[in-house]
């Protein structure tokens, strides 16, 4: 798996390297000291996994992967536990707080390799739905079956998922990552970290600050492509 490492502080990034040289399945393919150097370098190599500190001179590490135009998977390395949080609003595996041990960076490479296996397996064993399909959707004693294409639009509530359809919704306790794996990509589209919406409900696309754009759906509704995403929505719905 390649890995970039992005820490500003040398001796942290040395001693990081001397304790990956153990996990044979991680592929450095770079470093960088701030987010400024590190994204050209993480463009160009698209690395699966980043080690990230989050307090760096400049942009922190949060808003280095807000620039991102894919989702590579995370392990925030830092000195500060307050961060914990807000962490895992992006594809974290893990939260490691400085000086990291060898023994602790093992457990967070075994969870990359754990989520990385069953991410494989979950898409194998259950079928992407199509469009047409019927799906169950539980929320709490109350059960809704929908169309999939008359779902508005899925937004992340922590683990749990809300649905959009008609003038209903639900919370579903399953978290929006494993939904999208079962959803037909073209035409339920990740936006942004919060919300995947169906493209067939869009009525209008604009511009939108940073280089995304904005959505307005037949309901009314807006949602915000973010600028990590806007690439694959150029290449995916461009002619």
């Amino acid at each position: 798996m390649k890995a970039l490492i992005v820490e500003d502080s040398r001796l942290a990034r040395v001693e990081l390297k001397d304790l990956l040289r153990a996990h044979s399945k991680i592929e450095l393919c770079g470093e960088a000291e701030n987010p400024r150097d590190a994204l050209p370098l993480i463009l160009k190599e698209r690395p699966e996994l980043l080690f990230l500190d989050i307090n760096m001179p400049g942009k922190n590490g949060f808003e280095l992967l807000e620039e991102l135009d894919y989702e590579p998977k995370v392990i925030f390395i830092t000195a500060y536990a307050d961060y914990a949080l807000r962490s895992f609003e992006f594809s974290t595996v893990d939260y490691l707080l400085k000086p990291i041990s060898a023994e602790r960076l093992k457990i967070a490479i075994d969870k990359l390799m754990v989520l990385t296996n069953t991410a494989a397996i979950s898409v194998e064993k259950n079928d992407v739905f199509e469009v047409t399909s019927r799906v169950l959707l539980r929320d709490g004693d109350h059960c809704h079956w929908v169309c999939l294409q008359d779902i508005h639009y899925f937004e992340s509530c922590a683990n749990h998922t809300q649905v959009y359809w008609g003038a209903d919704k639900a919370i579903i306790y399953r978290a929006l990552s494993k939904i999208e794996e079962r959803l037909p990509s073209r035409i339920f589209f990740r936006a942004n970290r919060q919300q995947v919406v169906n493209i067939n409900e869009v009525v209008t696309v604009e511009s939108w600050i940073n280089g995304g754009y904005k959505l307005q759906l037949k309901t009314g509704f807006e949602i915000e492509i973010s600028r990590r995403h806007s690439a694959r929505f150029k290449d995916v719905f461009s002619l």
